[in-house]
């Protein structure tokens, strides 16, 4: 199963089948406040006077791309998110995961808010996704982390590829002898992760994109091969490229039309078969972008 959906969650969410999906990740808009957009741009050699200079006295042009925005504001976003979460759950399987993407705005309040609809023995972990990038202001101690919430649906069974996590360095490897060394230690719940590089092939141009890093260790860990991941704030498409990378299968929904485009190209270099949702929301709601 493979499918991007075109439409607003609140409306597919209840047409899609009970307890199809394995892991459930989303990464909705964070409330802001401002309206969400990445400016990119396209730089060029010229033999005239460029606008810019480069190495060996070349000179460049410089032209602004274009960008996918969203508006980032709500009055009331626990009112927003948490009717679409509850309405996912009757997708998730029995020993499923939800993992909840957010930042220092609102995660203290939708934790509550998570511990009341699925109760409190039902948290896991909360993961610290902290990066170092950007500008660094003087009058606060600089943001550099996101909060990922994981819920367990049966705290007593679901999915934890213990074997499946990406290891990462000792920082006294001489300390602990050169096997040890070598395979390297798991992870704690802090994840130490670049964001998306600039210039990186991974990026996409969309605004908020999440590094496929951070994406790839929750799939592989808390999933299985030939399982289904479904992802309803779906953006550009991080979640499908990490499902399909390893095995698995997707259902991505998002209701801006850029966001689906930008998936749908992103992900037809893997050449997927994908098919449709019978939906019963209105049609020009629920379009498959099919690739």
């Amino acid at each position: 199963m493979k499918k991007i959906i075109l439409g607003d969650n609140a409306d597919v969410l209840p047409t899609l089948p009970e307890k199809f999906a394995r892991l459930i990740y989303i990464d909705p808009p964070f409330n802001t406040g401002k309206v969400q957009k990445r400016d990119r741009i396209r730089v060029t050699a010229t033999d005239g006077e460029g606008d810019r200079g480069g190495f060996g006295g070349r000179r460049y042009d410089v032209e602004k791309v274009e960008s996918g925005s969203y508006d980032d504001d709500f009055d009331d976003f626990e009112k927003f998110l948490m009717p679409r979460i509850e309405a996912s759950l009757r997708c998730l399987k029995n020993d499923g995961s939800l993992f909840v993407h957010l930042d220092y705005r609102e995660v203290h309040h939708i934790k509550v808010a998570l511990d009341k609809l699925l109760g409190r023995h039902r948290f896991i972990n909360e993961i610290i996704w902290a990066y170092d990038y950007g500008g660094r202001p003087k009058n606060r101690w600089p943001a550099k982390h996101d909060t990922i919430l994981w819920y367990a649906l049966n705290p007593d069974d679901y999915i934890f590829n213990f074997d499946e996590m990406d290891r990462i360095p000792y920082m006294a490897p001489g300390l602990v002898g050169p096997e040890k060394a070598e395979r390297g230690k798991t992870p704690t719940d802090v994840w130490w992760h670049t964001i998306v590089p600039t210039n990186g092939r991974e990026k996409t141009g969309y605004p908020t994109q999440k590094p496929l890093g951070v994406l790839n260790r929750v799939i592989k860990v808390h999933s299985r091969p030939n399982d289904v991941v479904l992802d309803f704030f779906g953006g550009s498409g991080t979640t499908g490229e990490a499902a399909v990378r390893h095995g698995r299968g997707f259902v991505l929904i998002d209701n801006n039309p850029e966001a689906v485009q930008v998936a749908a190209a992103r992900l037809a270099d893997f050449h997927p078969e994908c098919d449709r949702f019978t939906s019963a929301a209105p049609a020009k709601l629920a379009q498959a972008a099919l690739f």
